[in-house]
């Protein structure tokens, strides 16, 4: 009876491990996210750069947008918007993001000479 028991928490053990590494997401870090309700900015969290979160104000505010941007850098920066949100109105949003701002290459001091 013992040695079923085991058995069977060794399985459901291990299907639950299965479960966690395939369906969890390895999300990156989140650099900033925001929530717009009808054209409003409701919710942000994160350092928005500022051009952008104005662009992005005038983008909702004229088509009364709901929806949730995110931005997330594991190696390398992922501008994220709501799937609700037209491929046009997405498009503009993406042109309106400062890449660069993010990709700039930081330099290891301890290895410069001099």
């Amino acid at each position: 009876m013992a040695d079923t028991i085991i058995k069977i928490l060794i399985i459901v053990g291990l299907f639950f491990l299965a479960y966690k590494l395939i369906f969890t997401s390895s999300r990156g870090l989140t650099l900033f996210e925001m929530h717009f309700k009808d054209g409003k900015l409701t919710n942000h969290k994160g350092k928005i750069p500022e051009r952008f979160e104005r662009e992005c104000r005038a983008i909702a505010k004229s088509n009364k947008l709901t929806c949730t941007i995110r931005a997330e850098k594991s190696g390398h920066v992922r501008l994220h918007v709501s799937a609700n949100v037209g491929d046009n109105l997405t498009q503009q949003i993406r042109n309106q993001f400062p890449f660069e701002y993010y990709d700039k290459k930081q330099q290891d001091s301890s290895k410069l000479k001099g």
